[in-house]
């Protein structure tokens, strides 16, 4: 089983996710194993008006559940962390919103039917993959990449079997998920400030 291969951000079931991964190979596949990562900053300023208004609000349920019990088959007795997150994302450092759902661990969205939450899902997850949003990685020996789990998921490309991947894994200390207000905040051009609008 290769770990990273659906697109997600690190731990998002955790109540604080990591706010930074830190990777490095030492042992790469000669062909294949590159990693993509999607800029949910992107994902979200490309959904219509329509939908963020939809969106504006509403909370995930972000489980470790199928992830690390099904999938995995790890034993936990205490169980598999279970959070609520907002679906668009306040990036506490830059201000802009950023859709924050993934493939790997949000199971759910919180009130509405069950039925209109997993086809929501459904759209959001395959809309935050587009190719539109992606960069590629292209791994060469100990190289060292760092990406921001609060607007960016990844992808680790498992299209190199029976070769190994192989290297250390830092992940940074996090903070709980802020949501993003629509008509409360505005998403700053680069390097601009974040404005508050007065009602």
């Amino acid at each position: 089983m290769a770990a990273g291969n659906r697109w997600h951000s690190d731990i998002s079931c955790d109540a604080e996710p990591p706010q930074a991964s830190i990777l490095q190979l030492h042992t790469i596949p000669t062909l294949g194993g590159d990693t993509l990562f999607s800029s949910m900053y992107a994902a979200y300023a490309a959904l219509s008006e329509r939908m963020k208004e939809y969106l504006d609000g509403l909370t995930a349920k972000h489980s470790g559940e199928e992830t690390y019990g099904q999938l995995f088959k790890i034993k936990n007795p205490d169980g598999w962390p279970e959070n609520d997150h907002p679906i668009v994302r306040k990036h506490v450092d830059s201000g802009r919103p950023a859709l924050y759902v993934n493939r790997e661990y949000t199971r759910s969205i919180n009130d509405v039917p069950r039925e209109e939450g997993r086809s929501m899902l459904n759209f959001l997850f395959d809309h935050a993959e587009r190719v539109a949003f992606q960069c590629r990685f292209r791994w060469s020996k100990n190289a060292v990449a760092i990406w921001d789990n609060r607007c960016a998921l990844h992808h680790a490309m498992w299209d190199y079997w029976p070769a190994e991947r192989l290297g250390h894994r830092i992940s940074v200390k996090g903070e709980a998920p802020v949501a993003w207000k629509l008509h409360e905040d505005v998403a700053p051009a680069s390097g601009e400030t974040v404005v508050k609008l007065t009602r």
